[in-house]
């Protein structure tokens, strides 16, 4: 099948629904998002989908409880203009948002990530999400398009993960799934509800043998929450989570070694055992209070956590990296509402004001590797200091009641990187990256329902720790630890999009139908790209990219038990100037000219959706039927645009039977399904640029999973 017909069958066969499994406060979220309803605080005010004036998505635990939720690609599929790339299960998948975060090569750039409000984001903006646990996660908001103006490195936008909270009475239960590779996941869960308190907790164990040689993996993972109201305007909450576990890590493969046998390991990574050993944990705590007087409310938030990493990671050395890290935020809101007495003529006026704190520091040794164990002879000893220091304000005012708003925000970042070397002291070095990014948007209600909106503004993506090796050829000549030459990243974007809600017909087709549509345009101007210095990979500022892009999503119950939802992205990423280069041993120099080349791994277009028919009998069992599609165009694997290395296009169909059985005080939910029903072999990650040609990491063929939640509600 041709991959222009592909793309047609899958805009015109999906889109998709959910179905409500434990008692939630939201009754049967049948909808993708309710944009006159539900309230979203990632954008840094409370506030509903239609007033905010740039894309926004929400969903509930609902659209996957009933699905497989190993990794983020299960659960976030759906979401308009988010791109993934599993990489090993959940670990490494990379997350774009309109091209930020593709240059990354290991972990999250560029996407801000938080964890009920928390940034699981490092000071220097890199990010892997080992300790998000999808049976332990209630909610979560996806704020797509520039963000800067509201948090550090976020010129892609923001995905904020939030702890279950949600559920109206106490229940304990127990959550299992099972599949093909070995794939085992165990866990049991307690919710406690209070008169004014609300706790839970969730612990799980994840075995995966993977679908590639040499890519087992185990985690041991313990989310936890407690919340208790002192006032209805007071409340504080209290998070904590740990996660330990073992990945093992296959490595990419060549053209050639892709085509021969793509489930086969990197025969590097097997010789050096490469894996990652980790434990992390955080504890973190929020005082949010709140008072009114007359037509005035003030908002007082106050969080303050702490952190820990032990990391062992072997490649082509054996590395110990010991993490702490500190770190605090303070949010003051004051909303004022003015004008006639008359609720349709009273303006609002929102004014935010806040600051974020995050320091981390420790130990990184380095060690020879003897086939994955960790030597005798030391290589390295450093100190990695990294500081983040930013302050926030803005103000969203209504210039015509409940019909025209405007907001201005504007942010001031400084991120300081210090690193010491404690062999050579000479080595020692610093970087300061500091800028202040301002945005400006409007939101225009055509109806109570439907909404335009457009925005300007600008970012800043400072480089990561790792990108900031230094080598031979800078203007110290590689003397120091830091590249004293990379610069952070600077951009622009101007978007206008329209977002909203439709009636049905004759209240019995196309309910709840919801639908947006956004086209942005973006410049970026020192891209920080890698490049080859004798075989090793560096970065530098060597380029100027222009993005276009399209996103669209929708959601529609067409008849009762039917329902569709879906998005799809056009993107148009070219550099408009860059010379690209490499430096041999003896130093010498040579240049190529990629400017209007493609940016590699961000394909033209792409698309998901899914289709779901429930039936319920006698008001306690519910059968239903569900299937996911998606396609994913062909991708560059290099910034020089090679058409012989370019992926092919794929699309995967996947497909799901289950039940729901609904008791008095027990709930059981069974599903079984199976995933690539036809058996495609695709690529699904890039290693962009890579020196050895190893580009390609494959996705799974067709496999099968299923599973079994039972749980006892205390009524």
């Amino acid at each position: 099948m041709k991959a222009s017909t592909r793309l047609l069958v899958l805009i015109l066969a999906v889109f998709g629904a959910n179905v409500n499994l434990l008692a939630q406060d939201d009754p049967v979220d049948t909808t993708y998002y309710q944009t006159d309803e539900i309230i979203i605080t990632g954008t840094r005010l409370e506030q509903k989908i239609i007033d905010i004036p740039y894309p926004v998505t929400r969903i509930n635990q609902t659209n996957w409880i009933m699905s497989r939720k190993m990794g983020v690609q299960d659960v976030l599929l759906t979401v308009p203009g988010l791109f993934l790339q599993p990489r090993y299960g959940n670990h490494d998948t990379r997350i774009t948002i309109r091209g930020y975060g593709s240059r990354s090569n290991t972990g999250i750039r560029g996407v801000r990530i938080m964890l009920d409000g928390i940034p699981e984001s490092e000071p220097d903006g890199q990010t892997r999400i080992e300790a998000i646990d999808f049976d332990a996660i209630g909610r979560i908001e996806v704020v797509r398009g520039y963000s800067s103006s509201l948090y550090t490195n976020a010129p892609g936008g923001v995905i904020n993960f939030l702890t279950d909270k949600y559920f109206p009475i106490s229940y304990v239960q127990t959550n299992n799934e099972f599949g093909s590779y070995d794939l085992r996941k165990n866990g049991i869960k307690l919710g406690i509800r209070g008169k004014t308190s609300t706790f839970m907790t969730n612990y799980s164990y994840q075995n995966y043998k993977g679908y590639r040689q040499h890519s087992q993996e185990y985690q041991h993972r313990l989310n936890t929450l407690l919340e208790t109201e002192f006032t209805p305007q007071s409340k504080l909450s209290v998070y904590g989570y740990y996660v330990g576990g073992i990945i093992k890590l296959p490595g990419a493969l060549t053209l050639t070694q892709y085509n021969d046998n793509d489930t086969l390991a990197n025969p590097r990574s097997v010789s050096r055992d490469e894996k990652r050993i980790s434990k992390k944990g955080r504890f973190g705590a929020t005082l949010l209070t709140s008072f009114e007087k007359g037509k005035m409310k003030h908002t007082l938030e106050a969080t303050g956590y702490g952190t820990f990493k032990i990391f062992d990671r072997t490649a082509r050395t054996y590395r110990l990296f010991t993490r702490y890290g500190i770190g605090g935020t303070f949010r003051y809101v004051n909303k004022f509402t003015f004008g006639g007495k008359a609720k349709s003529k009273q303006r609002v006026n929102e004014f935010t004001i806040g600051t974020d704190l995050f320091y981390q520091d420790g130990p990184i040794r380095e060690f020879n590797n003897l086939n994955g164990q960790k030597g005798d002879d030391l290589l390295g000893l450093s100190n990695e200091v990294i500081s983040n220091v930013g302050a926030y304000a803005l103000n969203q005012i209504d210039i015509l009641p409940q019909k025209l708003s405007f907001l201005v925000s504007g942010r001031y970042d400084r991120v300081v990187y210090n690193f010491q070397d404690e062999l050579a002291s000479f080595r020692d070095t610093s970087r300061v990256f500091a800028e202040f990014t301002p945005k400006a948007a409007l939101n225009f209600k055509l109806t109570p329902h439907i909404a335009l909106y457009t925005s300007f503004g600008f970012g800043f993506d400072s480089p990561a720790g790792n990108e900031m090796d230094n080598y031979l050829f800078t203007s110290d000549g590689g003397l120091r630890t830091l590249n004293p030459d990379l610069k952070a990243q600077k951009s622009s974007s101007f978007e206008v999009g329209i977002k909203g809600e439709v009636s049905g017909l004759k209240e019995k087709y196309f309910k709840n139908t919801l639908f947006e549509i956004s086209f942005y345009n973006t410049k970026i101007e020192d891209v920080i790209v890698p490049f080859v210095v004798d075989g090793d990979v560096f970065y530098r500022n060597a380029a100027v990219s222009k993005r276009n892009g399209l996103e669209v999503g929708f959601s529609s119950e067409l008849v009762k038990g039917l329902t569709l939802k879906g998005s799809y992205a056009f993107q148009d990423f070219k550099y408009d100037k860059y010379l690209a280069g490499s430096i041999d041993e003896l130093g010498n120099r040579t240049d190529v000219d990629y400017s209007g080349n493609i940016e590699a791994s961000n394909p033209d277009n792409f698309a998901a959706g899914e289709i779901m028919y429930q039936y319920t009998i006698a008001k306690k069992y519910t059968l239903y039927a569900k299937s996911s599609l998606q396609y994913v165009g062909g991708m560059f694997v290099d910034d020089a645009n090679t058409d012989s290395l370019k992926t092919e296009p794929y699309t995967l169909i996947n497909g799901q039977i289950g039940i729901d059985c609904n008791f008095k005080n027990f709930r059981l939910v069974a599903y079984g399904g199976l995933n690539n029903i036809t058996d495609e072999k695709y690529v699904a990650f890039i290693n962009i640029n890579s020196a050895n040609m190893d580009f390609y990491e494959s996705g799974p063929r067709r496999n099968f999973f299923g599973g079994l939640t039972l749980a006892y509600m205390f009524r």
